[in-house]
């Protein structure tokens, strides 16, 4: 989301969720496991998170609660259907560090919570709201040599639509029929999110050329609403934020760091697999190790003939000796192979530590001047890009000198 161009832009992601995935939404948003995948999650400043809105139990006892007061309906659900829905909105880091941190945050996003309500249709159909402030920005810390967070709001909710019910024919008062029976507050993601129609200034749908109405997807008009709800909240610093950045937005050094902090957590993760592997292989070793101690049985095992000087063995000690023979082979294989594994891990961990230290030591002036004063930065470079693009073209004395000769 963030393009590093001096322009902070507004962001809101909506994600359907079903029964069988809310209770892990839950802990995540909630702060319940004991720990994240995650490793930029400080659980120190778990202390410092915001609740707008504080669940009164579990996110699925709340539903079934509310299903029973009738608050919401499930009426002609299928059993897989989808139940909540998650906005995440969210600005990029240094917008809230540009403007004082953590107190501007509680701010920004108490304004946020109040259009989400909008959003949403009303503050009953929300379970929970929840600022996080403790997931530290590595990047930004690292380039200003302090910790920075990044700030967004988790708002869990029950996707309604308002449904009126008729009376049918079978309705005994004839005049009752076709009129509104009961209006229902239907759990419906899809018509909650259903495109919208694009209106004229008059109000009136506008159409295609064949006659087609224009459709303006839910998603989009998502954006368009809580850009406009900050807006008008007074925050006139930030931009509509757009689904999605590619690296043409980036200049050529910061897009190669980006590459490199996707390269650096790669390694992380491969890190990662590599120490389970040994694990696995110390494992093997005991296995081995193992069957070292039974070699003194082993070595009973059997006993010469009376003649020719051979050994006789018995069928269990036959069976037992080919069992641990087998173990030992396969260990001992697997065992070298790991080993080897666990070598060249070492190796391309060296390697791209080595090139992310000097990638970082080369860039860290300019992130850090674009995190401080990221339009003055942008202004320099394009101005920079201009004359070398000047400089490469023929002046117009020289195109006529051209012409004469």
């Amino acid at each position: 989301m963030a393009r590093n161009d001096g322009i902070h832009r507004t962001f809101v992601r909506n994600r359907n969720l079903k029964t069988a995935n809310i209770s892990k939404t839950e802990k995540h948003d909630e702060r319940e496991n004991e720990s994240y995948s995650n490793p930029d999650i400080v659980p120190e400043r778990t202390k410092y998170n915001v609740h707008f809105k504080n669940p009164t139990g579990s996110y699925e006892d709340m539903f079934k609660q509310m299903e029973q007061e009738n608050t919401i309906s499930t009426r002609g659900l299928k059993p897989d259907a989808v139940h909540y829905g998650e906005l995440i909105f969210d600005v990029n880091s240094a917008y809230f560090h540009n403007h004082g941190g953590y107190e501007f945050a509680k701010k920004f996003y108490e304004d946020t919570y109040k259009a989400a309500v909008e959003i949403i249709g009303g503050e009953k159909y929300i379970l929970s709201a929840v600022m996080h402030a403790d997931e530290r920005n590595r990047a930004m810390s690292e380039a200003l040599g302090h910790d920075v967070y990044h700030y967004h709001l988790h708002v869990v909710y029950i996707p309604v639509v308002e449904k009126q019910v008729l009376w049918s024919k079978r309705c005994k008062d004839k005049e009752l029929v076709g009129t509104v029976k009961e209006t229902l507050m239907q759990v419906s993601s899809s018509k909650k999110w259903a495109s919208k129609e694009v209106l004229d200034e008059n109000g009136k749908p506008m159409r295609t050329s064949t006659g087609k109405k224009i459709l303006k997807k839910s998603y989009s008009v998502l954006q368009d609403d809580f850009f406009e709800a900050m807006r008008k909240a007074g925050y006139t610093d930030v931009e509509r934020g757009e689904r999605g950045s590619t690296e043409e937005h980036l200049t050529v050094t910061q897009f190669k760091v980006v590459k490199e902090q996707e390269r650096l957590s790669e390694l992380e993760e491969k890190t990662k697999q590599q120490e389970y592997m040994l694990n696995k292989a110390k494992q093997k070793t005991q296995v081995q190790n193992k069957i070292g101690a039974n070699f003194s049985e082993i070595d009973k095992m059997g006993s010469k003939a009376l003649l020719g000087g051979k050994v006789q063995l018995t069928q269990s000690e036959a069976k037992n000796l080919k069992e641990l023979a087998k173990v030992g082979v396969t260990a001992k294989a697997k065992i070298s192979d790991l080993e080897q594994q666990l070598e060249n891990a070492k190796k391309d961990a060296d390697i791209w530590k080595n090139r992310y230290e000097k990638l970082k030591e080369q860039t860290k002036d300019f992130i850090k001047a674009t995190l401080k004063a990221p339009k003055i930065v942008m202004e320099f470079i394009k101005n920079i890009l201009s004359s070398d693009v000047d400089r490469n073209q023929p002046s117009t004395r020289d195109k006529n000198k051209d012409i004469e000769r």
